[in-house]
């Protein structure tokens, strides 16, 4: 299962634990998923998404559907068939 966002394509991204010491060891920086339904009124359907918390406050905002057409206008690949 991939770590990645399907609307706002967020991603792991790596890092450094910082130890007292201040020794640097390797880590991976995780973003926020949740694997989400939404309904669609406009379509009448429901969709399943994995999207991060930025992207559901984003669907908050502006609904599901002004969101995806946006990305849509965009030329973000979604998934999702409007």
């Amino acid at each position: 299962m991939s770590k990645v966002c399907q609307l706002t394509g967020k991603r792991p991204i790596s890092g450094n634990h910082v130890s007292h010491s201040n020794r640097k060891t390797k880590r991976r920086f995780l973003p926020n998923l949740q694997k989400k339904r939404f309904f669609i009124p406009e379509l009448d359907r429901w969709v399943t998404i994995k999207v991060s918390s930025a992207a559901i406050r984003n669907i908050n905002k502006l609904g599901i559907y002004a969101y995806l057409k946006r990305l849509e206008k965009s030329g973000v690949d979604t998934g999702v068939k409007l």
